[in-house]
């Protein structure tokens, strides 16, 4: 068995076995088989594609590569466990996991940073003062037995072939292959042992998958390699095209999550939300669609939820005081409300650049060494289908790094298009996927 061979085999459109593939990802990661014959093979993949028992042995073989849990076994309990392809606003964690913890469902969470113009759970939490991600697993488990859920930075023994073979991805132009997304994400997921897994595929221009058409083939993909691995798998499919709610940043992302645990959000951002939490408490056990509905609006409704994430913050060091005193997250020192330049109705707003926007203003990083301001970000006061008159508020530009909003102002301007008269918009959840 040769590199060559496997490439060449590949390349031909072959299927590779799963004896092949596990030697493949094994001397990738070892370093026994160099970078150009990695991206060769990565680069054949692209164009040939896999099928799903190929990708379920990619999967498998990258999930090998590094530490794996079982955490339904330390805590003697099914665990659920969800994860988002990345959007513009996305705090869904902060609140799914909450309501779930609430009804009984564990929730062991490795989450990430974010990267780019689009926000990381991780980042979001540390907005809070004093909340802590990094923890021995021991007390990462003690946490979720006592409050039913834990937010943990992951560890870098987590699936290192993902790392490898993502890096080399970036550099060659086969990011956008479904099997090799499909497995990146996946190996990740099986890795972290969650018994149910709920994914979360963004579409639209705040997205990786732009069209509804390759979100769906994604999501295919990944419920076949769910189901190939014998793990429960829900997919949602739901819309970025406009940011998710009406805040983006890190604290202002956490103070809207907040409102949403007590009760108060955006429909868009309530129907995510629900439908995610729904998914995951019937994963987890807790019964059929509407028996589980019904759980998570009295989780919410009843304190449960909210109380909960006090309590998760307080563990993980964090000070409760600032899930209700805002200001304890800290105030921007640069403020600046943004006008609307004439009358109409809002008929789009560019995700994409929203998140760009956010990110200059210190809410992401370009690199991972670069320092995230907590208070940067975008306030929306309008969305899509809302009527505005000219000097009308839009959003409000924070930060406390960037003092000449100059450039963002007339950038925010421009990422809204309006109409004469109102424009159909399509719903929050696109789609539903049940394996």
């Amino acid at each position: 068995m040769t590199a060559y061979d496997i490439i060449m085999k590949k390349r031909r459109g072959e299927e590779l076995s799963r004896e092949e593939i596990d030697w493949f990802i094994k001397g990738c990661t070892e370093g026994d088989i160099p970078d150009y014959q990695t991206s060769a093979l990565l680069m054949a993949i692209c164009f040939s594609g896999m099928t799903a028992d190929e990708t379920t042995a990619l999967t498998m073989a990258m999930t090998r590569s590094g530490d794996m849990y079982k955490p339904s076994e330390e805590l003697g309990k099914k665990c659920v466990d969800k994860h988002s392809t990345g959007g513009v606003g996305d705090k869904i964690t902060l609140i799914a996991a909450p309501i779930c913890a609430a009804c009984g469902v564990y929730v062991p969470k490795m989450s990430g940073r974010g990267l780019g113009h689009t926000g990381g759970t991780i980042d979001k939490l540390e907005a809070i003062p004093g909340f802590n991600t990094e923890m021995t697993r021991e007390k990462f488990i003690s946490i979720v037995k006592t409050a039913g859920f834990s937010v943990a930075s992951q560890t870098g023994k987590l699936v290192p072939a993902d790392k490898k073979l993502y890096a080399l991805r970036n550099d060659t132009a086969t990011v956008d292959s479904i099997p090799l997304i499909c497995s990146s994400v996946m190996s990740k997921k099986l890795a972290t042992g969650a018994d149910g897994i709920v994914l979360d595929v963004k579409t639209g221009s705040g997205a990786f998958m732009k069209s509804v058409e390759d979100a769906a083939e994604l999501a295919r993909a990944m419920l076949d390699t769910a189901r190939l691995a014998k793990r429960g798998c829900s997919v949602l499919i739901t819309d970025m095209d406009k940011p998710l709610g009406r805040e983006v940043g890190n604290g202002s992302e956490v103070r809207e999550a907040c409102e949403a645990l007590k009760g108060n959000c955006t429909k868009d951002l309530y129907d995510v939300y629900m439908a995610v939490a729904v998914q995951m408490l019937r994963l987890g056990g807790a019964g059929d669609r509407g028996e589980c509905e019904r759980l998570a609006k009295d989780a919410v409704s009843s304190g449960r939820a909210f109380e909960t994430f006090e309590k998760v913050t307080e563990l993980q060091g964090g000070d409760p005081r600032a899930l209700t005193d805002y200001s304890l997250m800290g105030t921007p020192r640069y403020v600046k409300d943004v006008l609307a330049p004439a009358d109409g109705y809002i008929s789009g707003i560019c995700c994409e650049k929203a998140g760009l926007i956010a990110l200059g203003l210190g809410a992401g990083r370009k690199t991972k060494a670069d320092r995230v301001d907590p208070t940067a970000g975008i306030s929306f006061e309008v969305t899509a289908g809302d009527r505005v008159k000219k000097g009308d508020v839009l959003g409000r530009l924070m930060s406390s790094s960037v003092s000449d909003m100059t450039e963002a102002e007339r950038d925010f301007k421009d990422i809204f298009t309006f109409s004469e008269e109102p424009q159909p918009h399509r719903p929050a959840v696109l789609k539903v996927m049940e394996d």
